[in-house]
């Protein structure tokens, strides 16, 4: 019994491990919009403000989850699903977070709440998607991610960013993870499954071996494509 126990918890080591990863990462634009929405609050009102605002980022969460859960079910939505993580990933790369610069701070407790609930819609859709997808319609995980996303959302926001700072490298693993995680999402859609099973028996790599390469093939197109249009950026910054 005990080793049935032991086996459960080791396989779902890998996705707890993932969802952590992704959580880390795409948690952060979350905290600091809220700060950013709550700044100009008087300070009697800006914890409940921040208390608020993550509140509701959580529960928009919990509601996306459920509905991405149940429209991973669709014909082609998988595939659909891993092209937005792959374009998210790239995004992320990019360093595209103008939405953070334009979040409106407001001086009225419920106008900073409903600032934060329209903004965090926009933002937390690339969260959610990408703990669905590696939760694989596992509610216990999925309940795991948004669990984690609280403490840091709440008070995540200054460690998190100072570490990506920090070290840069955090950033393009978490990246790659998502690309690694939209390459599974597409070879999980079962209207290819005869395909890749015919291409696994064709190349000799097996249905899972071809499911292994998709999976790698999205990690390095992440980092491949986020590189490229990096170097292509720097030199139209620079004049």
């Amino acid at each position: 019994m005990l080793n049935d126990v032991f086996a459960g918890l080791g396989e779902q080591a890998l996705p707890i491990l993932k969802i952590i990863w992704i959580d880390l990462v795409l948690s952060g634009d979350n905290a600091v919009l809220i700060a950013l929405a709550c700044r100009n609050l008087p300070e009697r009102q800006r914890k409940w403000g921040i208390a608020l605002g993550a509140a509701v980022a959580i529960l928009m969460r919990i509601a996306f989850a459920g509905v991405v859960t149940q429209l991973m079910a669709v014909p082609w939505l998988k595939v659909v699903a891993g092209l937005m993580l792959f374009a998210i990933a790239v995004k992320l790369l990019m360093g595209e977070d103008e939405g953070e610069a334009n979040v409106k701070a407001s001086d009225r407790l419920f106008a900073a709440v409903m600032t934060i609930a329209i903004a965090d819609a926009t933002m937390s859709l690339d969260n959610v998607m990408a703990v669905a997808a590696v939760a694989e319609g596992s509610l216990g995980l999925i309940a795991f991610g948004v669990a984690l996303s609280i403490p840091l959302i709440v008070f995540g926001s200054s460690l998190i960013l100072s570490l990506i700072n920090r070290f840069p490298v955090i950033i393009w693993a978490g990246a790659a993870l998502l690309g690694w995680v939209a390459g599974e999402l597409i070879a999980r859609e079962h209207e290819l499954h005869s395909a890749l099973l015919a291409v696994g028996q064709a190349t000799g790599l097996g249905e899972h071996g071809v499911h292994l390469a998709l999976a790698a093939l999205g990690a390095v197109s992440v980092v491949g494509v986020g590189w490229l249009l990096r170097r292509g950026k720097a030199p139209a910054h620079s004049a």
